[in-house]
């Protein structure tokens, strides 16, 4: 499902009342039986008013940003946490992951800590199980996150068969040296800086918090 864009209408506008311009001179000319000199330089800058409108249109087609397409994420609305966790990091767990859920573009989301699945939340697949692969290998071997903008023209995307199988967008945030955050997105390219830096504030929290299991 493709999500409308808001500013299509602000795009189109120059090129709309430019043209529109254009063929009302065009009309007033041709019914005109005389043309008078005042006539004329009106005219000229009618036509270069509609000129400016239309190129201006034109450009804006080029440089205003498009919201990036959205899709509907396949897979079952779910919530799982490991039951042995104690409750003060259950709880830890379903706080941190609501907040990103419902204030950033993530809809799906896997916490994966000492090589075991802590939690999945938001719309899930079939698959529960999370096997490391070089991306989360090397985002725990750094311990910095990497961002994949639009997951189908990475190669390594393979290796997120735990995700919706149309996610759009990942990041992987390391929590400490031990696990890491996994984040799913319906729409690529659409992480802001300020999400990206929000994320890895949560997951400095949580690390302190999962030292304690």
């Amino acid at each position: 499902m493709t999500k409308p864009d808001p500013n299509r209408i602000l795009r189109r506008l120059p090129l709309a009342v430019g043209g529109l311009g254009a063929v009302l001179l065009l009309i007033n000319r041709l019914l005109t039986p005389e043309l008078t000199e005042s006539q004329a330089r009106g005219d000229v800058l009618g036509v270069v008013l509609s000129a400016v409108l239309i190129l201006t249109g034109l450009i804006w087609q080029q440089v205003q940003p498009r919201s990036p397409d959205s899709v509907e994420l396949i897979g079952e609305e779910g919530f799982v946490l490991a039951a042995d966790l104690p409750e003060a990091v259950k709880t830890e767990l379903a706080w941190a992951s609501h907040l990103l859920l419902t204030n950033t573009v993530t809809r799906s989301l896997v916490v994966v800590y000492q090589d075991k699945v802590l939690l999945r939340r938001g719309i899930l697949a079939a698959k529960s199980e999370v096997t490391p692969g070089p991306i989360l290998k090397r985002v725990l071997e750094t311990q910095k996150p990497i961002y994949l903008v639009a997951l189908k023209v990475y190669p390594g995307r393979i290796e997120f068969d735990y995700l919706p199988e149309n996610t759009q967008g990942v990041i992987c945030q390391p929590i400490g040296n031990q696990g890491v955050m996994i984040l799913a997105a319906n729409a690529p390219r659409s992480y802001t800086k300020q999400d990206e830096n929000w994320i890895a504030g949560i997951t400095d929290k949580l690390a302190v918090t999962l030292k304690e299991i």
